[in-house]
């Protein structure tokens, strides 16, 4: 085992503790409410396994295997700096969950698949990105999970520039590379929050929405982990209800336990997904965009196609902000029922 690991080791904690309480010293109390989904404790819990590797490193037990004191392999340590068996000590089993994650790991750090805009019976889809820096750390994306269920994706990684895009890049690919292993929502985020969690080259967080869509039935399973609730717009009823948080952001929860909810949509309905550059974008008179703007604008856009509509938002968040330059990141997805 190098020395260079540990050094590395330490580096990424230290820095991974300072983004971390850097944002919650900063951020309102709804802004934390919504990485964490209500669950201050999950990132003490984080904090409390950073803070005993690195007493470990100290005491040069980091990286000791628990069953015959040998040295667990660099390779283990960098993707989980918490492993603490040999491979030697693996079960079959482990050998081939481990071969997976190892797989994932240099298809993520290697290579970035292109966004594909798929076509779903029954509905209309349109997109819009533009980041605040050269490099964004918003991500969206469409996908096909294994039982040929569509799904959709929209991200935001804390942080600007070129670190918060190459978490975004790895981001793509990971999903490009489980989702078709997987009809599951759940399942493709669990192993993304183990993934990242102890990863020495990730020390930040990302928020993440995620769905399989049936367009047989029209249903709209999700998972909502720590990011801005999209909206649903129901035609018949002239009403917008909000997808809310079922669970942490991605890197902040040790132990990670998301909920999936189901909805179905109807003709004429729309869904929007959107990051936080859209409802948090100021005016002169460092009024938000927010919410209930942003529902009205749904409501005025119900006869348009998917691609008007985001044109329609579009120029009320910059008619809002005075036309000023964007402060972050702006991704916007929409989905429109036909009928």
């Amino acid at each position: 085992m190098s020395l260079d690991i540990f050094h590395r080791i330490q580096i990424s904690l230290d820095e991974k503790r300072q983004n971390v309480t850097e944002f919650l010293e900063a951020a309102s109390e709804a802004e934390k409410d919504a990485c964490l989904c209500d669950d201050t404790q999950c990132v003490e819990e984080h904090f409390h396994i950073m803070d005993e590797s690195l007493e470990k490193i100290e005491n040069h037990t980091l990286g000791v295997c628990e069953i015959c004191q040998g040295t667990v392999d660099d390779t283990l340590l960098e993707m989980d700096y918490t492993s603490s068996v040999c491979l030697d000590h693996y079960t079959e089993e482990e050998r081939r969950r481990l071969e997976s994650e190892l797989e994932m790991s240099q298809v993520v750090q290697r290579a970035l698949l292109p966004q594909r805009t798929p076509v779903i019976s029954g509905v209309e889809l349109a997109a819009f990105s533009r980041p605040a820096e050269i490099i964004g750390g918003d991500y969206f994306d469409f996908f096909k999970f294994r039982d040929g269920a569509h799904g959709l994706i929209i991200a935001d990684v804390s942080g600007h520039g070129v670190s918060a895009g190459m978490l975004m890049s790895s981001l793509q690919t990971a999903i490009q590379t489980m989702a078709p292993d997987t009809d599951s929502p759940a399942e493709i985020l669990e192993r993304l929050n183990r993934f990242y969690i102890h990863n020495i080259n990730f020390t930040t967080f990302v928020t993440v929405f995620l769905a399989r869509y049936d367009a047989h039935t029209r249903t709209l399973t999700y998972i909502n982990s720590g990011h801005n609730p999209p909206a649903v717009f129901r035609r018949v009823e002239n009403t917008v209800n909000w997808l809310t948080r079922t669970a942490p952001a991605i890197g902040l929860a040790e132990h990670y336990f998301p909920r999936t909810e189901t909805v179905r949509l109807s003709s004429g309905d729309i869904l929007l997904l959107y990051t936080d550059g859209l409802t948090e974008a100021f005016n002169t008179e460092m009024e938000q965009f927010g919410e209930e703007r942003l529902a009205e604008f749904l409501r005025n856009a119900a006869d348009l196609s998917a691609s008007d509509m985001l044109q329609l938002v579009r120029e009320g968040v910059s008619a809002h902000g005075g036309d000023a330059p964007l402060a972050d990141d702006l991704t916007l997805v929409a989905m429109k029922v036909a009928g």
